[in-house]
């Protein structure tokens, strides 16, 4: 089984003939889509323009995300580098054509009728929609031109350099007497470590290697939160985040409905935490540095093959397609296993709508944290293989319910282990569900914290280093309470996270926590009524790219406004907390 992924079906190289016929077809289609907005007038040229702007979305996803991947997997791909920055100011080109479309649709009395006008429109009619919501917020063409341009140079191009500086960065790390020196994702892998020394010692190597960067990662930061300041200011919007939830089609009521579930339930995390601190042997709160540390009889490793076996056992028993899709990825080699030099940190899945497949990139060692991860990716990727039956507008899934069906794969990993697992086995399953679960509750919601905080004083004043780390600090203290010892907490992780370094994914934290309980009042659906909801879920997974999530939640009879639904979920979690703490008695 390789361990690299294959893009040959993208592309046989950047010196390709297919690359570089779409690259001048690319060029030449901004023309044709500049003339054709230009035209557009009634229904009919308003459906000439959709179609010429589907059919560019298809050839430049293709060519952005083979790029991407590239670079993805070796930083110091300069082809890579330049092919993305070449696409990047073609996409940057598309805010003149897509300025006079919204102009001419904030001209339109009744939107209504113009969707309706056209049988080709009404498929269309959540993203016109929005489109015509978004032209409230729009600035004169020009300025949109502009600041997209600008973007190149600006936030992108601070994205970029923190991807770099990151990905490139290597330390030092004393391992049984030895001096090692590894990459940052190797360091952080050993957090994963069954030996306390170790994971002691990669925190602080991790540490202080931030030290050598964190000026220019925290420009970076800076850079970008000011740009979209300045931007959402310009556009009407109160606030960063209310142009979020504008654009993530959530409303502001399912936010705090959830947010407000998630504060009640916060003492039960942090009595999580302690208890497994002091199974550890510390008084004073879990270390950040143990929040991952192994526990019980399953802190064994996993081959990438045993990996692989496991989860198609586990996707098997809730489908037939969910198992079939996985063992795709996996046999087509759609998936870049290992961790390397150069290659990014964490992992993502990466759609390809045109040939209607998806790449997966993960950094995987063989800790049972890493075989979720691999199950939550792949999710993803079946979400893609459900929604593609849908024209490519129709696909742009909202932060939040992104992160539904690859949550949703977690929970079946989980769930089926513990079905058959003896007590012991279910104490380290349960704790490895457990470290998840807190990171996506506790942690999303310090990130969160800190985010409103970075936002709220980069309007008056940049960040420095020391500043951003002590609203890291505060933000955690908050979310973690006294579960975490305050002594050993986490000061960098606002520069390890990428989440913050996009101008258009602002707040990229709270739709993990919107997935996972989201996914857990799915699940609860499902053992209800198994057969009749793997319909209903694959039309839910089909409908996350034209309906606001108020109205795709209605799909399964739930109310995403309403606290009891959230607090319903996060009963469920609180159950394992439970469970976790009378078999950490036992066992």
């Amino acid at each position: 089984m390789d361990y690299n992924w294959q893009l040959d079906s993208l592309y046989k190289g950047f010196d390709d003939p297919h690359f570089l016929g779409d690259i001048k077809y690319l060029k030449e289609k901004i023309k044709t889509l500049n003339e054709s907005a230009k035209k557009i007038k009634d229904s009919t040229s308003l459906e000439s323009f959709i179609l010429e702007f589907e059919s560019f979305l298809e050839t430049f996803y293709l060519a952005f995300t083979y790029a991407n991947l590239n670079f993805s997997a070796d930083t110091s791909n300069k082809d890579a580098l330049n092919y993305m920055n070449q696409l990047s100011i073609m996409n940057s080109e598309l805010a003149g054509p897509l300025a006079k479309m919204k102009t001419y649709l904030k001209s339109v009395t009744n939107v209504d009728d113009l969707i309706h006008a056209s049988k080709v429109l009404t498929q269309y009619a959540f993203v016109i929609e929005s489109w015509s919501k978004s032209a409230e917020h729009m600035l004169t063409e020009r300025e949109e031109v502009l600041a997209s341009h600008l973007s190149i140079t600006g936030s992108n191009a601070f994205s970029l350099l923190q991807s770099q500086l990151t990905s490139q960065l290597t330390a030092d790390v004393t391992l049984d007497g030895k001096k090692q020196n590894m990459t940052i994702s190797e360091i952080r892998n050993l957090a994963y470590s069954d030996k306390a020394d170790v994971r002691k010692a990669a925190y602080d190597a991790e540490l202080k290697a931030y030290e050598k960067i964190d000026e220019g990662v925290s420009m970076s930061l800076n850079a970008i939160k000011g740009e979209v300041i300045t931007l959402s200011k310009r556009r009407g919007y109160e606030s960063p985040l209310q142009m979020t939830l504008e654009q993530t089609n959530m409303s502001p009521k399912t936010l705090e409905a959830m947010l407000g579930a998630m504060k009640k339930s916060l003492p039960k995390f942090h009595e999580y935490l302690k208890v497994k601190g002091q199974l550890l042997g510390h008084q004073k709160g879990l270390p950040f540095y143990d929040l991952f540390a192994p526990m019980g009889e399953l802190n064994k490793t996993y081959t990438y093959e045993e990996a692989c076996d496991f989860i198609l056992e586990q996707f098997g028993q809730f489908s037939d397609s969910l198992k079939e899709v996985a063992h795709t990825a996996m046999s087509s080699n759609w998936i870049d296993v290992s961790p390397k030099a150069g290659k990014v940190s964490g992992a993502f899945c990466a759609d390809i709508p045109k040939i209607n497949e998806f790449r997966v990139l993960t950094n995987f060692t063989g800790s049972l944290g890493d075989v979720i991860t691999l199950a939550h990716e792949l999710g993803h990727g079946y979400h893609a293989t459900r929604i593609c039956q849908e024209s490519i507008l129709n696909q742009d899934t909202p932060m939040p319910l992104a992160e539904t069906a690859s949550t949703f794969c977690e929970t079946i990993v989980n769930q089926a282990t513990l079905k058959t697992a003896s007590k012991k086995e279910a104490f380290t399953i349960l704790e490895n569900t457990l470290q998840d679960s807190t990171q996506v509750v506790c942690d999303i919601y310090s990130r969160f914290l800190f985010e409103s905080k970075v936002f709220d004083i980069r309007a008056e004043q940049p960040l420095s280093v020391a500043l951003m780390k002590e609203a890291m600090i505060e933000a955690q203290k908050t979310a973690y309470g006294d579960g975490l010892d305050p002594e050993s907490l986490h000061p960098y992780m606002w520069l390890i996270k990428s989440h913050y370094y996009s101008a258009g994914l602002n707040f990229y934290n709270f739709p993990y926590t919107f997935g996972l309980l989201f996914a857990k009042g799915l699940y609860a659906k499902y053992l209800d009524a198994p057969e009749e909801f793997v319909s209903k879920y694959d039309v839910l997974l089909a409908s996350t790219g034209k309906m606001s999530i108020v109205d795709v939640c209605k799909i399964m009879d739930i109310d995403a406004e309403s606290q009891a639904f959230w607090t319903q979920s996060l009963s469920m979690l609180e159950k394992d907390i439970d469970q976790f703490i009378e078999l950490s008695k036992e066992v």
